[in-house]
């Protein structure tokens, strides 16, 4: 991957609950906090059409249309497949995966509408579905991609069986996998998800870096704040650098959309941890050493 495409960020911002937060509803005040984040060196945002059913994505392409330009700066990652019982048309309103061409090539028309740019960085298929036709919807990834609708294609919480199975039905690269990765759930680097992944050239991004702030009440809490203290740093900071220890650098996907927390992850971006640390921390969350 290299240009538009390149996920080289110490983290992307997740608008996962940009819908719930009031105070960025005015398009003017979100685009002061978009430029704020470019300012910090924060280029990449994560969306997917569920959150807030659709309206994420649309908050955020009317504060992009506010401030002409914004959008030449930015980068988007966003995600779709998932139709939540809302939205399903039959009379099951049945929470359901659909990653058919036809569903495919809606989601990521709307998403550019909705988001006003005029093509999606990396689009990810959400979860994968047991009924997909690999070649069906192989043959439309590669299609938005020659069309230049999206940069990139990936997927997001799929086993390497699952997206082996798309990747030899495309002519292009898969780019990257979202997988739920983090010091409250490390089973993807034991059971071959993590290294099957990097074997594939997949970017790792990891959603729920924090577990939803688990590892503040979990086992690892307590040790996770002293060596912070000791660090200069805070405990969450200390948390993602744990998981960009791993090969392949995992970009965590945090869900806060508060300034100074932001800041604060972002000035602790840069710190490093030992081998030994790093094992620590990982005995400790489990519960047991490793064997």
């Amino acid at each position: 991957m290299s240009g538009a495409t390149s996920l080289e960020t110490p983290f992307l911002l997740g608008m996962m609950r940009l819908h719930e937060v009031a105070e960025l509803h005015p398009p003017a005040r979100l685009a002061d906090w978009i430029e704020a984040r470019l300012d910090e060196g924060l280029t990449w945002f994560d969306h997917a059409d569920i959150y807030g059913d659709t309206r994420g994505e649309a908050l955020f392409g009317d504060a992009l249309r506010a401030r002409p330009g914004l959008a030449a700066r930015i980068r988007t990652v966003t995600k779709a497949s998932i139709v939540t019982p809302e939205r399903d048309a039959s009379p099951f309103r049945v929470k359901h995966y659909d990653s058919s061409p036809e569903y495919l090539v809606r989601s990521i028309e709307a998403s550019l509408t909705r988001l006003g740019v005029e093509r999606l960085d990396h689009f990810l298929l959400h979860r994968p579905s047991p009924l997909m036709d690999a070649e069906a919807t192989g043959r439309a990834l590669d299609d938005a991609i020659d069309a230049g609708k999206i940069a990139a294609a990936g997927v997001s919480n799929f086993l390497p069986a699952q997206w082996r199975r798309l990747q030899a039905a495309m002519h292009h690269r898969l780019s990257a996998h979202q997988l739920q990765l983090s010091l409250d759930r490390t089973q993807p680097l034991f059971d071959g998800t993590f290294d099957a992944l990097l074997e594939d050239g997949l970017t790792p991004l990891a959603w729920s870096p924090l577990g939803g702030g688990r590892v503040f009440q979990g086992p690892a809490a307590r040790l996770l704040a002293r060596l912070a203290e000791e660090r200069g740093m805070t405990p969450a900071g200390l948390a993602l650098a744990w998981l960009r220890a791993l090969p392949g650098r995992p970009r965590p996907v945090i869900g806060s959309l508060r300034a100074e927390r932001i800041a604060a992850l972002r000035a602790d971006a840069e710190a490093t941890l030992d081998r030994a640390t790093w094992y620590a921390l990982l005995e400790t969350a489990r519960g047991h050493e490793v064997a």
